[in-house]
């Protein structure tokens, strides 16, 4: 496995962003892992090891938004998805200041990618080459229903309403823990808080066959995160309409992941993102929730590895893995 250097990025406000770095780009293209709401870069360990088996030694940079994990927490009026992208386009021209680019962002990570396309479309014209959509949305996420319907979804909705700024008032931010630890940290007093959490987080963002260490990263990320700026990113979430800034990559391939068991961005906004995007490949995940980086990651990681070697002059058209499929990614 090839080691990961972890250090920081400076924005231009002064922000220190956790960055971690592997591989050599000589000769390919860079993947860039860009991570969602109130998680950081831990939520792509699988796919990273899962390339990593598979061979792939090229470039792959993955970082922690302002406000999560072990980056600096968000200063009033910046934790928005178009600082995001403003963020990761400075990342990107320090880091990685020539060749080509693959992204990939999961939930409001692919917001980021959106927003990125929005504000910085040069950026995106001359150097994407490809771009993997996990588990996202691009517009129509101001209320959070759980795909309840009716009066229920309302009452979600509501719920949701009070409870953020709640939380960004009482929460605690817990230290970030280092990467790589999926299934491998024992350290108590984090799983601890996790284990409380657990249950809901099992409901709310996965599917049917949940691992338990990863429902508890997934939590532990949740603790680390900055409560003030988690609660100001879900409000720009809401605000979210990029649908009309997806035809920047029109001509270049495309995939788009979902989990027909996904609450938060369920199947209809991938097929929204596809329909901005004709030529795009959808991928259904039969079983799966929203953390399809972690319970899928063997997939997710086939799927971005074809982006990797994929020409730019395949279009792919719509995919289905059935559930017995799992582990075996269709042409």
């Amino acid at each position: 496995m090839l080691r990961e250097q972890v250090d920081r990025f400076t924005t231009s406000d002064g922000t220190h962003l956790r960055v971690a770095e592997s591989g050599d780009g000589a000769g390919g293209p860079t993947l860039v892992l860009v991570h969602g709401w109130s998680q950081d870069l831990r939520t792509w360990d699988r796919v990273v090891d899962d390339l990593r088996r598979t061979g792939f030694a090229g470039r792959i940079l993955r970082y922690d938004h302002r406000g999560h994990g072990g980056s600096d927490a968000a200063a009033e009026g910046t934790a928005t998805v178009g600082r995001a992208a403003d963020d990761l386009a400075a990342m990107i021209a320090e880091r990685v200041p020539d060749g080509p680019l693959v992204l990939a962002g999961h939930s409001m990570g692919g917001m980021t990618l959106m927003a990125l396309a929005e504000r910085h479309p040069r950026l995106v014209a001359d150097r994407v080459v490809s771009v993997a959509f996990v588990a996202t949305a691009s517009d129509e996420m101001d209320e959070l229903t759980l795909g309840l319907p009716g009066r229920r979804g309302r009452l979600v909705a509501r719920g949701e309403h009070v409870l953020i700024p709640l939380t960004a008032r009482l929460g605690r931010r817990a230290p970030s823990r280092r990467i790589g630890t999926v299934g491998r940290s024992r350290e108590h007093a984090p799983r601890v808080r996790a284990s409380l959490l657990a249950p809901g987080v099992r409901a709310l963002v996965f599917g049917r066959h949940a691992r338990r260490d990863d429902v508890l990263s997934v939590a532990e990320q949740a603790l680390a995160a900055h409560p003030p700026s988690v609660a100001a990113f879900r409000a720009s979430i809401g605000e979210h309409r990029r649908r009309g800034s997806l035809a920047a990559l029109r001509g270049i391939p495309v995939v788009v992941l979902v989990g027909d068991h996904d609450r938060l961005c369920p199947q209809q906004r991938a097929r929204d993102i596809a329909d901005a995007l004709p030529d795009a490949r959808i991928v259904l995940l039969p079983g799966a929730g929203h953390m399809i980086n972690l319970e899928r990651s063997t997939e997710v990681a086939a799927h971005v590895a074809g982006l990797l070697a994929l020409p730019a002059a395949q279009a792919p058209t719509t995919t289905v893995i059935p559930q017995e499929d799992a582990g075996r990614v269709s042409a």
